[in-house]
């Protein structure tokens, strides 16, 4: 091009590439959240200036009443009754310790605070999004917590003096090397549990508590935050695997097998929770003998897993319908067998998909523990329903201040097992995206 033709050129055509410009204000940041979220559409915009304007009505009400006018320092309740008092926290510091344990003795409230913590550093271990996860700690988690927690909370009991507890725990024993025999799990790691890891917690389980001189606390005496975290955990530790073999049984080519599955999964989801929780514990005595008769707190305990444990084979089981027939044809194609196989390839993706729903369910089991205390177990909320009927912190607004500690409380795992969830599903699920 000549100098003649770009001198030529009309004057509205650019003789140099623009500078880049930002995007319109509306597009991005708070403004297009807000935008998107908020005002998408006109229902969105109704729906959005109705709850701003319910939170105008209602927040600084609950400011006042739970800040401003709130009681937080007071011998008892006298005070929280005065006209005008708002939240009661004195009630919530002066009790604190009868929410976290109940009556258990508080000179041996250690014990409890050793196993939660324990529990504690274990599952945040277990729990950390790391990229290799050791097996030793998931075999401390599932292991070494039930074992500290049957030992040093409840202390000595006549278990040792049973022949028939004794000869449970050698025929669970067998079991183990049954299965590790049927599976292939011929590994150093198993062999480490089947031959040191077991045999210390049979020793201990039968004899370690009244060999450290721990004193006995009968399970009445139980209560809490503490027995609702108990209750929670084993329900959750307990559901996740045998919801699995539940899943896989109800898949099952054997037609005992799966029959015993159905049957299973369909009762215990045709009732309601309250209803397993009295068979378990007015029914459950009737058929065994009085020296096995399950403890009353462990007899909820049992109830709550298996409750958990059909709804968790069922969510599995839409994972496991999910799982396209090359991922089987696949893992047989490398001649891996059907342990290997869902162990290996199946169950890893099936357990990914279906994470929402299985967090659900936990989600649901942790706050379903407070039906335990219709059967007599003191739980967290049936701790605070008792502590607002002392005269001497009775009054409306201590009643209100107990039960808001209580939402507080569950809240907070909830939401927290919420967002774990949709962290894990992100890390999980990066591999699919496209």
């Amino acid at each position: 091009m000549t100098d003649e033709t770009v001198s030529s050129d009309p004057a509205y055509l650019r003789r140099d590439v623009a500078a880049a410009q930002p995007a319109p204000i509306t597009t991005r940041g708070p403004i297009a959240w807000v935008r998107q979220n908020l005002f998408s559409g006109w229902l969105s915009s109704i729906l959005s200036v109705l709850s701003v304007l319910l939170l105008v009505w209602i927040v600084p009400d609950m400011f006042r009443f739970f800040v401003t006018n709130a009681v937080w320092s007071a011998p008892d309740g006298a005070l929280c009754r005065a006209p005008g008092a708002g939240a009661c926290w004195a009630f919530i510091e002066r009790k604190i310790d009868f929410f976290r344990y109940g009556s258990y003795p508080e000179s041996q409230h250690w014990r409890v605070d050793i196993t939660l913590l324990f529990g504690a550093v274990l599952a945040a271990r277990l729990l950390w999004p790391a990229e290799r996860k050791s097996p030793l700690g998931r075999l401390g988690f599932i292991l070494g917590v039930p074992l500290l927690m049957f030992m040093l909370i409840p202390g000595p009991s006549a278990i040792a003096r049973e022949p028939e507890i004794e000869l449970g725990i050698l025929a669970l024993g067998i079991g183990l090397a049954a299965v590790i025999e049927f599976t292939g799990l011929r590994t150093s790691l198993v062999a480490l549990l089947f031959f040191v890891v077991y045999p210390i917690f049979v020793v201990l389980m039968l004899h370690g508590s009244r060999t450290f001189g721990l004193v006995q606390i009968d399970t009445n005496l139980w209560g809490g935050i503490f027995v609702s975290l108990l209750v929670a955990t084993i329900g959750i530790v307990v559901s996740l695997p045998f919801g699995v073999l539940l899943a896989l049984g109800r898949r099952s080519r054997l037609p005992f097998v799966r029959f015993f599955s159905v049957v299973f999964i369909e009762f215990v989801r045709g009732v309601p929770l309250i209803t397993v929780l009295f068979m378990a514990n007015t029914m459950l005595p009737l058929f065994v003998p009085d020296h096995l008769t399950p403890d009353r707190l462990l007899r909820p305990m049992i109830g709550v897993a298996l409750f958990a444990s059909a709804y968790m084979a069922e969510e599995i089981r839409g994972g496991l319908q999910a799982i396209s027939k090359g991922q089987y044809e696949g893992a047989m194609a490398l001649g891996l067998g059907y342990g290997q196989m869902m162990r290996l390839v199946v169950l890893p993706q099936a357990l990914t998909l279906v994470i929402p729903g299985i967090v659900n369910i936990f989600i649901g089991l942790f706050k379903d523990t407070t039906l335990v205390a219709i059967v007599g177990v003191f739980d967290f909320l049936r701790t605070v329903d008792t502590a607002r009927v002392d005269p001497a912190w009775s009054g409306p607004t201590i009643s209100a201040t107990g039960y808001a500690f209580a939402a507080m409380f569950y809240f907070v795992f909830c939401f927290g097992m919420s967002r774990y969830s949709l962290m894990m599903e992100r890390r999980l699920s990066a591999g699919r995206r496209h």
